[in-house]
């Protein structure tokens, strides 16, 4: 028997074995959704998607927090028919028929309302305990920002004001006892969570809960937006996701999405701005955008920009024809190349 089996034969650890046959890394299950720069933002790459672990979406009220939460939550049970979405609600502000327009079903989903983190981290440990890696679940808790103490209720019932130190410790020791189980037992969870602006000349946004949420994330993402306007009538909002934390996207990443009132969210989101940036797409006069044929450098028919936003054959032919996807996994994937040289080795090599 070799040392290494010796090693994972005495190991006391369920998922013990070599990294190569790890089952937590080499098969790590990876769900698309149907927009492609929201695959990047989660990802770095069109067709990646969210994976097991702990995705925060924070950002003011009004900015899609939960809107992008159930996109996440459409996408897993389009690829699970019979997977079950675990809902802890802790505002209470999403009606029935919010599930319906990202077409979840409501008998794939288990509402349980929680009043503060500790019997959030309570009940939600006991599921982990008891799902396998087989079941197919995925969590969304909106939100985590809006929950109490234990303290902070019990002191408000007995009439105290005195500050309450406690919530950041509990939020900190929540995400510390989850985190891992999701990964061991392939779980998304989509968190919900606030920000707040810090202070100073410059303040920027600062996630809400502590410590505790950015270690235990593998994405953070900030939401910020603009209005989409039509002279002066608003016909919806451009969201911009800012890739705060990211365990395979380059951290202050955005990501623009536009979602409107009429059409909900634009599947080819920020694609035109990234394709004349790459030469992909070009602008052959003001207000015109043409497709470049990367063999030949010919360019297409001219399209106004309201014909490309929304248009997949348009997509679809940029990037079945061209390496427009290599080119933005490029730009926004983490680099895997080797972060340290051995001269000693390159100088061997050479001779």
């Amino acid at each position: 028997m070799s040392l290494r089996d010796k090693i994972i034969k005495n190991s006391t650890l369920d998922h013990t074995s070599l990294l190569e046959d790890s089952k937590i890394y080499s098969k790590k299950d990876m769900i698309p959704t149907q927009v492609p720069m929201i695959n990047v933002a989660l990802s770095g790459s069109l067709d990646g998607g969210i994976t097991p672990g702990v995705t925060m979406l924070a950002g003011p009220s009004k900015h899609f927090k939960t809107g992008f939460a159930l996109l996440l939550a459409s996408a897993f049970l389009r690829k699970y028919k019979d997977g079950v979405i675990l809902f802890y609600d802790s505002e209470f502000g999403t009606p029935q028929n919010y599930f319906k327009t990202f077409n979840i079903p409501l008998d794939a989903v288990i509402h349980s309302p929680v009043t503060d983190v500790e019997e959030l981290k309570h009940d939600l440990s006991v599921q982990l305990q008891q799902l396998s890696r087989d079941d197919k679940v995925f969590i969304v808790i909106d939100s985590i920002g809006n929950l109490a103490s234990k303290k902070e209720t019990d002191d408000a019932i007995e009439g105290k004001s005195v500050a309450d130190m406690t919530r950041a410790k509990a939020l900190k020791s929540f995400f510390r006892i989850v985190t891992a189980k999701l990964t061991l037992k392939d779980i998304p969870m989509v968190v919900i969570n606030h920000t707040y602006k810090e202070i100073g000349l410059y303040p920027k946004d600062i996630v809400g809960g502590g410590t505790g949420s950015y270690y235990g994330a593998d994405n953070i993402w900030i939401l910020g937006r603009q209005q989409d306007k039509d002279g002066t009538e608003i016909q919806g909002y451009h969201f911009v996701i800012n890739v705060e934390k990211s365990r395979y996207v380059r951290e202050k990443s955005k990501i623009p999405i536009t979602v409107s009132f009429e059409g909900g969210i634009n599947k080819w989101s920020g694609m035109l701005d990234l394709a004349v940036e790459g030469g992909f797409v070009v602008k052959p006069k003001n207000g015109w955008y043409a497709k470049v044929d990367s063999v030949t450098g010919e360019l297409s028919k001219n399209y106004r920009a309201s014909e490309i936003n929304d248009n997949s054959d348009f997509w679809k032919d940029v990037l079945s024809t061209t390496d427009f996807a290599s080119w933005i996994k490029n730009k926004y994937t983490l680099s895997t190349g080797e972060m340290f040289h051995d001269e000693n080795e390159k100088e061997h090599n050479a001779t």
